[in-house]
């Protein structure tokens, strides 16, 4: 079998250099191709679609404790992947704060793994496993105040330059891209990597796009590569790269996105993007003034009342004509949030109601439901949401009457 190229003095002989116009996964499909062939591949296995463990990763881990961005880490960041194990029980028996993103993000963001005192060395190394992630850690929301002095990501391939190439699903880019956001890390947090030799490859640069993350260290079993990477890292998240599937999968995300959209930035997703473009050629631009002079006059009307005093506005296009309407209540609404703003996060996190009763100057509004289940899986989806820097307070509205009416507690 042709082993991937390496850049390695102590890769194998006979290398074959990778072929002009390979694509990541070309590249990514022979270092799996090769890890399996050659007897280098660990569990779990097989490694193709994983960020590969390979025979020598411990040793390669170990190696970390010799970096003086390591000693000198006091909180640092470790993806989950099974070759990086032995840098998670290195951090955690040097007393370091270990940060571990949950699986696919589903559930936030990092959670920390806090060994229970007086642990032995047997039961940090259960904490630096998949089963220690789960059994021994709480998780660290956006407002954790995280501050990563030292990031490890896994890879399938990676460049003496700093290019990084990993299984495709994006998630460590996006990991990082999120810490940024966040204000988690800085431009000059080193970012290292864990492979075998086999897997330092020749990559073209072209390959790359901004939102790809580069690599400070490339440490193997055989040697330490510091990469003096020049290409800057992802500066946040790209939104116009992020679709609305990915938005959905990633909670987290959707509550990010309505705190950098409330600073004024554009978080106009990758779909949303080409309806926009899509929306402005003549054809679209024609259909929307022929709507407008259609509009019925009462619509109008009813928009214009919707700006005076209490406001009153529906983000469906009528309430249900029939069942009983729940309403939630939402307080703890900041003096600086409108009522766009808090519209926004209703949709982000698919809650949106038939109606919302905007009481902004008593931080607080009301939202229908066209039934009960609707409303309580809107009061689940947005429990703990944090606008404007309040968490707000969400719940079902003490008294329910039919057709969206609400009797306001005396006591909100």
């Amino acid at each position: 079998m042709t082993p991937p190229l390496s850049s390695s003095p102590a890769a194998m002989e006979g290398a074959a250099r990778l072929r002009a116009g390979f694509s990541k996964q070309d590249i990514r499909q022979q270092v799996w191709d090769y890890l399996e062939g050659s007897g280098l591949a660990e569990f779990p296995r097989p490694v193709h679609c994983r960020i590969p463990n390979f025979k020598g990763s411990q040793q390669a881990c170990c190696s970390i404790k010799d970096l003086d961005v390591f000693r000198r880490a006091s909180e640092i960041k470790v993806d989950p992947d099974k070759p990086l194990e032995g840098v998670r029980l290195a951090a955690l028996q040097a007393r370091k704060t270990l940060l571990v993103p949950t699986p696919r993000l589903r559930t936030g963001l990092f959670n920390r793994i806090v060994p229970p005192a007086g642990a032995t060395k047997e039961i940090l190394r259960i904490c630096a496993t998949s089963q220690g992630v789960k059994e021994y850690s709480v998780p660290v929301g956006l407002d954790g105040k995280a501050r990563v002095d030292l990031v490890v990501v896994g890879s399938v391939a990676v460049s003496e330059k700093g290019w990084r190439i990993g299984k495709g699903e994006g998630y460590a880019d996006m990991e990082y891209a999120m810490m940024v956001s966040m204000g988690a890390v800085q431009e000059d947090t080193p970012v290292i990597t864990i492979v075998h030799d086999c897997q330092v490859l020749d990559i073209a640069e072209e390959l790359l796009g901004d939102h790809d993350l580069t690599v400070d260290y490339i440490l193997t079993p055989s040697r330490t590569i510091k990469t003096n990477c020049k290409r800057p890292k992802p500066q946040g998240i790209i939104w116009n790269k992020v679709s609305s599937e990915m938005l959905k999968k990633i909670p987290i995300l959707k509550n990010l996105r309505c705190r950098e959209q409330q600073t004024g930035k554009d978080v106009t997703l990758q779909d949303e993007h080409s309806e926009l473009v899509n929306a402005s050629t003549p054809a679209a631009l024609t259909e929307r003034m022929m709507a407008e002079k259609t509009r019925p006059e009462a619509a109008r009307n009813s928009a214009q009342r919707g700006q005076r005093g209490v406001e009153s506005d529906s983000l469906s296009p009528r309430l249900e004509g029939s069942g009983t309407i729940t309403t939630v209540y939402v307080g703890n609404i900041p003096p600086s949030l409108r009522v766009r703003e808090l519209k926004c996060a209703l949709r982000e996190f698919h809650a949106a109601p038939l109606r919302v009763n905007w009481q902004g100057a008593q931080h607080r509004a009301f939202l229908d439901y066209k039934d009960k289940a609707t409303a309580e899986s809107a009061v689940s989806s947005l429990k703990g949401l944090s606008l404007g820097g309040n968490t707000l307070q969400v719940e079902l509205a003490k008294n329910q009457r039919n057709k969206g009416q609400v009797e306001i507690n005396s006591q909100k």
